[in-house]
């Protein structure tokens, strides 16, 4: 797959790195991050238990908070329509171990490479900006669970809205440059990555995840150090995380510090048991129905949404109305976006906006009319380059993964 949208960067300066480390020094511990909410700010999600608190973190605006130990923060969905890249201190937070580091010293902080290399070797932030051609990609971070809130039946785990994703133009050094750096051996297979975060109990297995060595080797894959132009945020995996174009966020590994090459599958926890889906095509089942092999997950489905105008919205009849959104998907790119106003009866095509990238979000608008005292159902659909295209209902599995259903926006006209 060609991605011509991938190039260099200058990078950033040392000079604002180390004032990104003077500010994450100067946070105390996860455990008692200084938190903000008004007891009435708060949004309602559209499901059973979906008020969410609007909390202020370090370095973040407002959120939708689900627990704080670990930080588990949501978007609110109209930032998607702020920006075709989701600002940084609005970016969703998604922690699986709550013992986080409070403070890190970047003149001590390593990222180590070792396994099935020729040479086990460490980098620091300032070799990584000064030894490797720095590089950057537009692409989406989406929760495997996003949107999960929505299943129905219910399912277990986080009750996400559709706010688990944002999009950011990420700069560090490929992946692969590392991996050559050090030597790889005849017999590597997959590479295994490790952030400085732990279990708080001893039970609890310390979060690793892996790529296939072919993967890892993608032109795509970064190390990277900054979204957005500015060093990561510290909830965001400061100061390096893994970005893996395409794929769900579960790989993107956080305050990366440790990479090994196995000359083996890999067998750890999050891999073997978490992070799964039925091994069909569509990974889905019918409720109440057992998989009889799973697989790990790992590419996004494609996926659309209206940004500019709320489910329950009331709006003023006119002739031209404005519809705009997102699409993504994981790598081909969007070819088309259709809208419906009549809960898919019709469909228009809508103009696409400026391609930042097989892996960005595509911003889409185009016009519609709304006659007074009526009601419709708005809906987007998109296709990707290689023909495939969101489902027209919502399939299920057990974990609430890979949603990409048409969503659907009711809005009514003042009479």
């Amino acid at each position: 797959m060609d991605h011509p949208h991938l190039h260099s960067s200058d990078g950033l300066t040392r000079r604002r790195l180390l004032q990104a480390s003077l500010i994450v020094g100067g946070l105390s511990a996860l455990g008692n991050f200084p938190v903000g909410a008004e007891p009435s700010s708060s949004i309602t999600l559209p499901f059973e238990r979906g008020r969410r608190p609007l909390v202020t973190f370090p370095e973040k605006r407002p959120l939708m908070m689900m627990t704080t130990r670990p930080p588990q923060l949501e978007t609110p969905f109209p930032v998607f329509n702020e920006s075709v890249f989701t600002p940084n201190d609005a970016f969703f937070v998604r922690w699986h171990l709550a013992n986080i580091p409070s403070t890190i010293d970047l003149q001590a902080f390593r990222v180590t490479l070792r396994g099935r290399v020729k040479h086990s070797l460490s980098f620091s932030l300032t070799d990584l900006q000064e030894q490797f051609e720095a590089v950057e990609v537009a692409a989406v971070c989406q929760c495997a669970g996003n949107s999960r809130g929505f299943s129905e039946p219910r399912v277990a785990g986080g009750q996400w809205g559709h706010g688990a994703m944002g999009n950011a133009l990420w700069t560090g050094v490929r992946l692969r440059d590392l991996l050559e750096k050090a030597g790889i051996a005849p017999d590597a297979k997959h590479v295994r990555f490790d952030g400085l975060d732990r279990p708080v109990a001893d039970a609890t297995p310390d979060f690793l995840k892996s790529l296939s060595l072919d993967h890892a080797m993608a032109d795509h894959v970064l190390v990277a150090y900054a979204m957005n132009g500015e060093p990561l945020p510290f909830l965001n995996g400061f100061p390096l995380r893994l970005v893996v174009p395409g794929w769900y966020a579960t790989y993107w590994v956080k305050m990366l510090n440790d990479i090994e090459i196995l000359n083996q599958e890999d067998h750890n926890f999050w891999t073997e048991h978490a992070y799964r889906i039925p091994d069909n095509p569509c990974g889905c089942l019918e409720p109440g129905e057992k998989a009889s092999n799973k697989v790990p997950i790992s590419t996004m489905k494609v996926r659309s949404f209206i940004t500019n105008i709320p489910d329950g919205a009331s709006l003023n009849a006119a002739p031209q109305v404005l519809v705009k959104g997102i699409a993504f998907d994981q790598g081909y790119g969007i070819d088309q976006v259709l809208l419906s106003s009549d809960g898919g009866q019709h469909w228009k095509a809508a103009r696409l906006g400026k391609d930042y990238g097989d892996f960005s979000f595509r911003q889409w608008e185009t016009q519609i009319a709304l006659k007074p005292g009526q009601s419709y159902e708005l809906q987007s659909l998109a296709i990707n380059r290689i023909g495939e295209s969101q489902q027209l209902h919502a399939k299920w599995n057990p974990s609430g993964y890979l949603r990409n259903a048409v969503e659907t926006v009711h809005v009514s006209t003042k009479g």
